[in-house]
Order: structure tokens, then C-alpha cells, then sequence
């Protein structure tokens, strides 16, 4: 879909629909206001005669409005004015794109970025209403032999600004909200796809053909031969079993001149049956999506290439597949890590803290600024704080605060969760140098502090992201996330530096 921005009188578009605000109860927006007044009543008229109340999401698309040029006006429910948030700013943009596809109205201009969101202007109405949009019209149909579309969709979405001086905020938005949405589909498309055709090779080949695109983008990858040269043995016991081998993928965007990078590692795990600690059956198919981490990456690394953000960004993509075999690895077994330190295997199940382990020990060679690993990487997780936000956990202060006003900004939201020193005692064993999985409690937390103890040489963050990268149900499918949280930080991290 095209997005763009302008400034102008709702009676005077000549489009295929307008879409204006009415609030509860009854009750028009300014813009409404204005076609009531244009059109001599013609709307109001409709209000007291019942046909809309003006509660959140309700629709009514009216034809041939007098005096307006319009093809259609599409009048959208918003609730009530002091309540109208985020959450359901959000929920009115999918309704309105969703009843714009049905009424076969191909463009429209939106003035609902003219609405009253509590704390926000109009940078974020607009950016947030294009990441919204898209999000309604996706769908994964790629393998699907019948697929059904709607006959006549919205290609073209205008979003109006309450002035011409707003014009430039306005088409920063529309920039970034484009990038972030286009991130977001890749990295749907890439976790929706089966794990017969998403092979750790398949990621990598998604990396060189997105390095194919982008001239500021390059492509390498680590083969198995290589992470045996390099001791990288707690990643390679964990893929063992599979007949796919495990491939670690590096995408490097050069924006930023001799600048540290910043290095985003995604776990990657194509399938994760659990290996010989086998997972239960039922739900098992979703575990095609333990490579969301991965897929974000990717995503993130398309988007700044997308912005041509002046920084230096390395996402290295750990794929591996964990399947039951003669060969896989087994509980009780101890591995050395590429960083030297033993770990007693408690678990199989718990196989991406061991891909992730060996993956942090090898980007220390970048020298980077920073490192964030993302991964769907513990049940406890989700358990915690459900499908609404991200877990993060960080050893670096600054760091951590960085993303939580990223994610406030973006709307993907993230909870920090502790890593003190007594939760680290989870993980002492009597036969190597540490355990890697902790126990019951606090099992997400463990999960971390298991993380931070091969991140001594960088600042580091870890986002867990098990409750947020896919939803189950009518609806099942990777959500895109956390692509936005991420390309905003890396947006203030261009706009901190240009102040430099």
C-alpha cells in the first residue's frame, strides 16, 4: 500500500472516501464538524436519528454527502474523547482499513491522525496508523493454492495534517512507519514459513539475497566446519541431531564510518522439538516460530538499510534445528563453550541459551558498542508478563534505559526484569562450571544471568521475547515484533549522534 501526507479541507478531496472521527456520544470531530457544516447538517441529522453512536470501532460509510467531492465518507466510532489511547488508536486504524478493503474504495484520505491521542503529536498518529494498517492487510498465503483477496483493495492511503507547517513531521513518519512496516513483513513471512522449507540454510539465503538488495548490506556465514575449528561446541551439540546443519548467518550494515557496531544476535532455532527432553505434542507446530529472534533481526536489518541510518549494525541470525536422534545431545551431558567455560546439560529443551552462548563469545570480535540478543528463549517468560510485553534484562544501566524509551516511543513494549548476583547461584553445578538451566523459578531471569556470564567484554542486553513473536489461536501468526522497539532504537541512536 502507498502512504503519503498532506494538508487540506475534508469537503474538498476528491477521492474515492474520506474517513473522519465521531466520538460517544453522538458527538463530532473537529474535521466531522466541519463536513457537518459543509454538507448543512446532513451528518448531525444522521447522529439524531440513531444510525451511529459514535462508540469505539463502529462504521458507517455514507454516499453522495452534499457539497463534498468525496466519493464516500466513512464516519469511524472513536469512543469517548478523554479515553481515546494508544491501544485503541490502534484498533480504530485496523477497523477503518479493514471496512475501507470491503467497501472497495481503492484510495482514501484518513483524517483520523487529526484526533486527540492522550501524550502524542502527530509524528506518531501517522507512523503508528501506517505500522497498524499494514499489520491489518498481512497475510501469509504464500503456500496457499487459492488465495483469497478482496476484489477491489485500498492502495492508496492519504493521511491529513492539521497544518501545512506539520508536513515535514508528517513525512518523517510516513519514512519511518514504511521501513518498520516493511521489517515487520519480513520478518513475518520469514517465521510464518514451515520448518521443512525454513532451514537454518534458508536463513542464510534470506540474509544474502536481502545483502543482494541493499548496497549498504554484506553477507557472511559461519558453516559447522568452522564453529568446530572455533570450539563453538555448545552451539553445534544443540543441532547435532538434525539433518539440517546449523549455519550461523552475519548481515553487517556499514552506515556509520569507523564507528564500534552495534550487534544484534537473533536465536534461530527453524524447529525446536526439544531434542531428547521431547516438548508435549500438542502445539508443537509452533515451534517453527523459536527462530523469531532471528527473523526480527533480519527484519531490523532491512529496515535501516530501508532509513540509510548512519551507523554501523551487524546482525549475526544463530540458526540451528533441535530434533531427537542417535546423535543429538543428551542431559548430563557436559560441553565446553567457544569461551572455555563447561556446562552440565540439565535439559535439552533448554537449547537456546547454548546456540545464543557461543554466538555472544564470537561477535566479541566486532568490538561492538553494544550487543542485544533476542530470543524466544524461556515459557517462564510468558508466564510473567504474558503476550503484551517483551522481557528485558540488561547488565548495562544505560543501555536498558535506551530500549525502555525506545519501546515507550514505538509502542512494542518491554519490562525490565532483575539480574542480581542471587539469582545467579541457580546455576552452580558439581561437575562443570556452571548448569544452564536454573530451575522452576525465576526461570527467565536464570535464563539471563546464564546469558550475562559470556558478555563480560561489551555492554549487553537480552529481550525475551517468547510471549510477543507469534500469537495462537484464529489468529496464529508471527506478530513482526519486536522489529519496531528495535528500529526506533537504532533511530535515536542516528539522532543521539548526529547532536554529537
Amino acid at each position: 500500500m502507498e502512504f503519503s501526507v498532506k494538508s487540506g479541507s475534508p469537503e474538498k478531496q476528491r477521492t474515492a472516501c474520506i474517513v473522519v472521527g465521531v466520538y460517544e456520544p453522538r458527538r463530532l470531530s473537529g474535521v466531522a464538524e466541519q463536513l457537518d457544516k459543509v454538507s448543512e447538517g446532513f451528518i448531525s441529522n444522521l447522529l439524531r436519528r440513531g444510525d451511529l453512536e459514535g462508540k469505539s470501532g463502529q462504521m458507517l460509510l455514507l454516499h453522495n454527502v452534499p457539497n463534498v467531492l468525496s466519493e464516500r465518507v466513512l464516519l469511524v466510532g472513536c469512543g469517548k474523547e478523554r479515553e481515546l489511547d494508544e491501544r485503541q488508536y490502534k484498533q480504530i486504524i485496523e477497523k477503518t482499513i479493514q471496512t475501507l478493503n470491503d467497501t472497495g474504495s481503492m484510495e482514501a484520505v484518513c483524517f483520523l491522525s487529526e484526533l486527540n491521542v492522550k501524550g502524542r503529536d502527530t509524528y506518531w498518529k501517522v507512523r503508528q496508523a501506517i505500522e497498524a494498517a499494514q499489520s491489518s492487510i498481512y497475510a501469509f498465503n504464500h503456500l496457499k493454492t487459492r488465495k483469497d483477496e478482496p476484489r477491489r483493495p485500498l492502495r492508496k492511503l492519504v493521511f491529513n495534517v492539521p497544518s501545512r507547517r506539520e508536513l515535514p513531521l508528517g513525512e518523517k513518519a510516513v519514512a519511518h512507519g514504511m521501513a518498520v512496516a516493511k521489517g515487520m513483513n519480513l520478518c513475518r513471512d520469514v517465521a510464518n514459513m514451515p520448518p521443512n522449507i525454513c532451514t537454518p540454510t534458508y536463513l542464510a539465503e534470506q540474509c544474502s539475497e536481502l545483502a543482494e538488495r541493499y548496497d549498504s548490506l554484506s553477507f557472511s556465514a559461519v558453516t559447522e566446519q568452522e564453529m568446530e575449528e572455533l570450539g563453538m561446541n555448545a552451539y553445534l551439540a544443540v543441532g547435532r541431531g538434525s539433518a539440517n546443519e546449523s549455519v550461523l548467518s552475519l548481515l553487517h550494515y556499514n552506515g556509520g564510518g569507523d564507528q564500534a557496531p552495534i550487534v544484534l544476535v537473533g536465536k534461530g532455532l527453524t524447529f525446536d522439538s526439544g531434542g531428547l527432553s521431547i516438548k508435549p505434542a500438542a502445539n508443537m507446530d509452533e515451534m517453527k516460530y523459536d527462530m523469531g529472534g532471528a527473523a526480527s533481526v533480519l527484519g531490523v536489518m532491512q529496515a535501516i538499510a530501508e532509513l540509510q541510518l548512519p551507523i554501523n549494525v551487524i546482525g549475526a541470525l544463530a540458526g540451528c534445528e533441535n530434533m531427537p536422534d542417535g546423535r543429538s545431545y543428551r542431559p548430563g551431558d557436559i560441553l565446553t563453550t567457544m569461551s572455555g567455560q563447561t556446562v552440565e546439560v540439565l535439559n535439552t529443551d533448554a537449547e537456546g541459551r547454548l546456540v545464543l552462548c557461543d554466538t555472544l563469545t564470537y561477535v566479541e570480535r566486532f568490538e561492538p558498542e553494544a550487543v542485544i540478543d533476542i530470543a524466544t528463549l524461556t515459557g517462564a517468560c510468558v508466564v510473567a508478563l504474558g503476550n503484551h510485553a517483551s522481557g528485558l534484562m540488561s547488565t548495562h544501566n544505560p543501555l536498558a534505559s535506551e530500549l525502555l524509551t525506545a519501546a515507550e516511543q514505538s509502542g512494542d513494549r518491554i519490562w525490565r526484569l532483575p539480574l542480581w548476583e542471587e539469582y545467579q547461584t541457580a546455576l552452580e553445578s558439581p561437575f562443570a562450571d556452571m548448569n544452564h538451566l536454573g530451575g522452576r523459578e525465576a526461570g527467565a531471569i536464570t535464563a539471563g544471568c546464564f546469558l550475562s556470564r559470556f558478555t563480560k567484554k561489551y555492554n549487553w542486553a537480552h529481550l525475551d521475547i517468547a510471549g510477543t513473536a507469534w500469537q495462537s489461536g484464529a489468529k496464529k501468526g508471527a506478530t513482526g515484533r519486536p522489529v519496531p522497539l528495535l528500529t526506533q532504537f537504532m533511530i535515536n541512536r542516528t539522532a543521539a549522534t548526529e547532536q554529537v
